[in-house]
């Protein structure tokens, strides 16, 4: 399982250069008087995140979960899909992407990379490597749990999102 933890410690890595990303475009924003949107919910987002990447690692351990290759390897590349769709995402959106729902009032919405297709393409990536990175090692609980506990978060931060940018950003 040695080669498991270090992909689910990568994906933590990345997790924590996000939130470096994050920062820096929090305190950019602010500074162009950047309204935040549902401080509530951040927390929550927090410990499901990180109780994901910690599922990902106690259950096949504690479980005995085997790594099961036809479901395994198409996991891992789901999951390094989704990690490719994030960083287009993060990319896309520049200076605007965050973790926090922080909108800088008469800013335009953003209609290129992924968002030419979807509204919430970061979103799909968080529901795919959710599901993905526990099915590499058979985490069948975790990947289970995250998902219908992300379902209802994200229910609420994509409203939270919506009801933001409607407020405060301009049409693309």
């Amino acid at each position: 399982m040695t080669w498991y933890t270090l992909l689910v410690l990568v994906v933590a890595v990345e997790r924590l250069a996000e939130l470096v990303v994050a920062r820096r475009n929090a305190v950019r924003a602010r500074a162009r008087d950047g309204v935040e949107h549902g401080r509530g919910h951040y927390p929550v987002m927090v410990v499901l995140h990180t109780g994901l990447l910690a599922g990902c690692l106690l259950e096949p351990l504690l479980a005995d979960r085997p790594f099961l290759p036809a479901l395994g390897w198409p996991a891992l590349a789901l999951t390094l899909l989704a990690q490719a769709l994030r960083w287009w995402c993060i990319t896309t959106l520049g200076p605007y992407w965050n973790t926090r729902v922080i909108v800088v009032p008469g800013a335009r919405l953003v209609g290129a990379g992924p968002y030419r297709f979807l509204r919430h393409p970061n979103y799909v990536a968080v529901v795919v490597e959710g599901a993905a990175l526990p099915l590499v090692h058979s985490a069948w609980i975790t990947a289970t749990v995250f998902t219908l506990a992300d379902a209802v978060l994200l229910t609420v931060r994509i409203r939270c999102e919506n009801a933001a940018l409607t407020t405060h950003a301009v049409p693309a």
